[in-house]
């Protein structure tokens, strides 16, 4: 384990996936194609349909479309951190 945070992840009916991804890619920012144009922010995508870690609102319960929202500065750190192939353990 490198860190751990607070986040927000899927809600119920658009749930995160669970399980061991690898980083497929990186941007610093990203702009969602499918809500709005919503900004995601130092994002690291997992998942081939799109779901990301990135900076979010963090409600501190689960409200995302599936990504894992994380605090701005955690996720910035993170991006930092990591590189594509970078193992993540999505999980309770």
């Amino acid at each position: 384990m490198v860190a751990a945070s607070t986040i927000s992840s899927g809600k119920d009916s658009k749930p995160t996936p669970d399980g061991i991804f690898s980083v497929l890619r990186k941007t610093p920012m990203w702009r969602s194609k499918k809500y709005e144009n919503a900004p995601m922010p130092f994002a690291q995508f997992f998942d081939p349909a799109g779901i990301a870690m990135h900076a979010g609102y963090n409600p501190g319960v689960p409200a995302s479309h599936g990504c894992i929202r994380l605090p701005s500065a955690f996720a910035k750190k993170l991006y930092s951190v990591t590189g594509v192939g970078t193992p993540v353990y999505i999980g309770a």
